[in-house]
């Protein structure tokens, strides 16, 4: 809405935008506002005016339900996987937490730990060195959260600790966690990143908080300026740190470190664990404790299938998706810009409301999106790989990779989207004859089953009520040995069918052959911008822009 009224307003849109929202919740229940935005702005919600429909009070009991039933995350009941369910029956009144933090933690809804959280908790209120790895979305941000806020005194005016992160929807988010969790104690939280005015965040800096949340190159900015002084603080956090410590980050963090003082402890978190993380931890934190929670790559609670499709049949696919899919919200990834952007209009032209989101957008522009999509405004996200790293939307039941990912680990990233603390959801892969490799690789790599797409998707594998009917129609046809041809025709007005004419077992034996003569190389490894018919000059990539914040 905030946009709306700044298209339609002019400088008065902030003015007229708080009426509004006061007007809006005379009219609905708070949380309800979100499914009225969706329902009446649909896909032109940048473009039409201010509607307020009838008041909730006059509707006939049918629009009521009809209203409430069309709010994202409405009665979302979906089973929990045991990553986040199989604890060993601890309570956070155990680990001897100052009770205004306890409080804050039953505020939020969390009635107990998380198996990560059960396990890293205790390690790190001892005061070691901590190398966790688990998996997405099973309260990794829980489990540093709540000791480093445990360990902060709120009487000492310096920064006491950091935690840094690869993104900036990343720390918006990891700050609005810790100020939830943080409502009735004193501590004072503070977030830095690029993409930001600097005069602001040196104004703000005068008066350090207890813990900054930052991207590490303002971070470093702000430190060799001697406008932040890490000389007393404790505590290090790198979430993503896969992420945090690839090469174009390594020497910024080991720089960082040269301010703090020689005491410290250093945590890390991450789903995965390549050999520069092995190698920092060895060289800044010789004595350290281990958390693997990760028997397997993949989440539990992701359900994962894929469908062939000829490059130019893509649209055609994800339209009979949203047809036949009880989606909540659904986040549909792309590997370049420009397909972001094209797809996100294929998308509208369609009907269906949509967001899109990129690294090369304004900073204020993305932070907008992000926030009005994990409120639940709309049920489709478009983005680039900006948003693979830990972000937390919790209402996203389908993941889509419009374009195959390049690697395996960024594959993990994308899917762990949906399914987020143990909800159940499925990832949908939607793949070309050229993409056959790096599926059977993915696979390989991961140590998981990526299966052909059923005829019928069971609801309770992903649905937030369970009562849709998940069903994805496919073609009867026979596959030959040889056919590597894939329909995707149209069946009459709104009818598409998704036809695969070809053998899982063809498909990945196919797929085995091609990854030993290829390495690497897949169909969005040629900055093919073309989407759906739609062409784009730019073939710019995300992959310098998705560092970016990191690097600000």
């Amino acid at each position: 809405m905030q946009a709306l009224h700044k298209l339609n307003l002019g400088n008065k849109w902030k003015d007229e935008y708080k009426q509004t929202r006061h007007d809006a919740k005379k009219i609905f229940p708070e949380e309800l506002l979100g499914a009225v935005a969706n329902k009446y702005f649909g896909a032109d919600w940048l473009l039409l005016p201010i509607k307020l429909p009838n008041t909730f009070q006059t509707m006939n009991p049918e629009e009521k339900k009809q209203l409430i039933e069309n709010s994202v995350g409405h009665n979302d009941n979906r089973a929990k996987t045991e990553d986040v369910t199989l604890t060993k029956g601890q309570s956070f009144d155990d680990y001897g937490l100052q009770r205004e933090l306890v409080m804050g933690i039953y505020a939020m809804g969390f009635e107990n730990p998380s198996p990560v959280q059960e396990a890293a908790i205790p390690q790190i209120l001892a005061g070691y060195h901590l190398l966790a790895r688990a998996k997405n979305g099973t309260g990794k941000t829980g489990a540093f959260l709540i000791p480093v806020l445990e360990s902060i005194k709120p009487d000492k005016p310096y920064v006491q600790a950091m935690i840094l992160v690869p993104t900036r929807e990343l720390a918006v988010q990891t700050y609005q966690t810790a100020k939830d969790l943080s409502k009735y104690m004193r501590v004072r939280i503070q977030m830095v990143t690029g993409g930001t005015s600097v005069q602001e965040d040196i104004l703000q800096l005068r008066n350090p908080g207890h813990l900054i949340i930052a991207t590490s190159g303002r971070l470093l900015d702000m430190s060799s300026r001697k406008i932040v002084d890490l000389s007393h603080c404790g505590i290090l956090v790198l979430d993503e740190a896969d992420k945090m410590l690839t090469y174009d980050y390594i020497t910024v963090i080991e720089e960082i470190l040269s301010y703090y003082p020689e005491q410290r402890q250093i945590l890390l978190f991450s789903a995965t664990f390549p050999i520069q993380v092995k190698q920092f931890s060895d060289k800044y934190m010789p004595k350290k404790e281990e958390v693997n929670m990760m028997e397997q790559l993949t989440l539990k609670g992701i359900t994962q299938y894929y469908a062939y499709v000829e490059e130019r049949q893509k649209i055609m696919c994800l339209d009979a998706l949203f047809a036949k899919l009880n989606i909540n919200q659904a986040m549909i990834f792309c590997n370049s810009v420009p397909r972001v952007v094209l797809l996100a209009k294929k998308i509208i032209e369609m009907g269906h409301s949509c967001f899109y989101l990129h690294a090369q957008m304004p900073m204020q522009q993305r932070t907008r999106v992000f926030h009005d999509f994990r409120n639940g405004v709309g049920r489709n996200l478009v983005c680039s790989d900006l948003l693979t790293r830990g972000i937390d939307i919790k209402n996203v039941n389908v993941v889509i990779n419009f374009d195959m990912p390049r690697t395996s680990e960024t594959y993990l990233h994308r899917i762990g989207r949906g399914g987020r603390f143990g909800g159940l959801g499925i990832a949908i892969n939607l793949i070309t004859a050229e993409d056959r490799h790096a599926l059977y690789k993915i696979e390989r790599e991961l140590g998981t089953e990526i299966k052909a797409i059923p005829t019928v998707i069971p609801p309770e594998l992903y649905a937030a009520n369970g009562d849709g009917t998940g069903t994805v129609e496919q073609e009867d046809t026979e596959a030959d040995a040889g056919d590597e041809s894939i329909t995707g025709t149209s069946t009459g007005q709104g009818d598409v069918k998704i036809g695969v004419q070809i053998t899982e077992q063809n498909s990945k034996s196919d797929g085995q052959q091609q990854a030993g003569e290829k390495k690497g190389s897949n169909s969005s490894d040629k900055d093919d911008t073309n989407v759906g018919g739609a062409t784009s000059g730019n073939t710019e990539t995300e992959a310098k822009g998705s560092s970016d914040d990191g690097a600000q």
